[in-house]
């Protein structure tokens, strides 16, 4: 069998319109010769009845005591709502479909309730019903432990359940269905001329993912990588191929003359970066700051450490918690709010001298100070402030020149 799995999140399931062009995208595929597996997420987003952030603010409206066992009993409830809903649409358009939770499906998780990791996948049932000639639906962002107890993979975790069925199933194709056209090349609300990327690498978007480009989780980006399986980010509401995500060292099929060095531009906002100084006669700063920053479950990000201090960041909500610790510890902090991350991602600045001057240079140009920088080798990052950063993601793009075309 050809194999594609095909996975649709809430936006795309939450009105007729959009649900009638999920059925459109399903039909076409059968037609071209595949059997089809759906991965689902809950319908809608925050406020609609079967979102899951509706389900959330459910505990919090009932004692918001519910044990992590149960919690994940009742956010797995949307995505269920939603398999069974576009299960009735397909059989009324004359498409056979099954329904599977994720453990009927064979999704098998450790016990870590709220963000569980997939242990293995089990796939025959699936496999059993696909030769039958039925469309698959599963519902995503869940599985069960071996003692057959429900739990959710955290967020995002529709993608991830999607990549890893793919993965164990060996599917030809993953395709990611969300409500843009594809991976851009920065945030088209802030900057006008952001571009689609017809392709880009497994490494790319994992970057671009974990920076702030919120079109597919970084979990289910490395199990697609680790299997080798290509997906695509595609629209819900049109035709068009989308992205294609794949490893481009590898992949000699329909190659192209990659002349640029950057691929993208991402960001995060609400961050406070966070200085603390050594105290004279302790060497121990470091380890003292980052082991109460972990006790208090606190995450850092951004890390510059030098013998007479260290320099990280957090999210703004955890600002406030972070610096009383650091106080307690009997450090004195200093504490900048309202910052912003931003990120210039792209394989091919990997050894290439320059990246880092160009990026001083359109930063310079527009007034905007860099408070920390740190790079990889395919990212790098430099912190503004949050007012800053809309001017220096458009300068930016426009210095990579990233509004051309490929």
């Amino acid at each position: 069998m050809r194999i594609l799995i095909q996975k649709f999140g809430g936006t795309s399931l939450s009105t007729d319109h959009a649900r009638e062009h999920v059925i459109n995208h399903i039909r076409r595929e059968r037609s071209n010769g595949y059997a089809v597996v759906i991965v689902v997420s809950a319908m809608g987003r925050k406020g609609d009845p079967y979102a899951t952030d509706t389900l959330l603010q459910l505990i919090r409206d009932n004692g918001d005591q519910l044990p992590d066992r149960e919690r994940d009993m009742l956010l797995g409830c949307g995505e269920i709502i939603s398999a069974a809903a576009l299960c009735s649409l397909l059989v009324s358009s004359g498409i056979p479909a099954v329904a599977l939770t994720g453990g009927q499906a064979g999704i098998i998780t450790d016990e870590q309730y709220g963000h569980a990791r997939i242990k293995e996948i089990r796939p025959d049932r699936i496999v059993s019903l696909l030769q039958t000639g039925v469309v698959v639906i599963v519902t995503g962002f869940q599985g069960v432990t071996a003692r057959g107890d429900i739990t959710t993979l955290g967020r995002g975790g529709s993608d991830t359940s999607a990549t890893a069925l793919g993965a164990a199933m060996r599917a030809e194709m993953v395709d990611i269905y969300t409500d843009v056209s594809g991976i851009l090349t920065a945030d088209p609300r802030i900057v006008e001329e952001a571009k689609p990327l017809p392709r880009v690498s497994y490494a790319e978007i994992c970057n671009m993912a974990r920076q702030g480009a919120k079109v597919i989780h970084p979990r289910a980006v490395e199990i697609a990588q680790q299997a080798k399986i290509p997906f695509r980010v595609r629209s819900t509401f049109n035709n068009d191929p989308g992205t294609l995500v794949t490893d481009i060292s590898t992949d000699r099929s329909e190659l192209t003359v990659r002349d640029r060095h950057v691929t993208g531009i991402a960001h995060v906002s609400g961050i406070t970066q966070i200085s603390v100084k050594a105290i004279e006669g302790r060497n121990d700063v470091q380890l003292q700051v980052f082991q109460s920053m972990a006790k208090h479950r606190i995450s850092v990000d951004f890390i510059n450490v030098t013998p007479s201090g260290a320099i990280y960041t957090v999210f703004d909500q955890d600002a406030e918690r972070a610096v009383n610790v650091l106080k307690e510890g009997g450090f004195t902090p200093a504490a900048v709010n309202g910052c912003a991350k931003v990120s210039v991602i792209g394989g091919g600045m990997n050894g290439e001298p320059g990246v880092m001057a160009r990026i001083v240079e359109a930063l310079t140009e527009q007034g905007i100070s860099i408070m920390q920088s740190a790079d990889s080798n395919t990212t790098i990052w430099v912190l503004v402030r949050e007012a800053d950063m809309p001017s220096a993601l458009r300068a930016l793009h426009s210095k990579f020149e990233l509004h051309l075309p490929l």
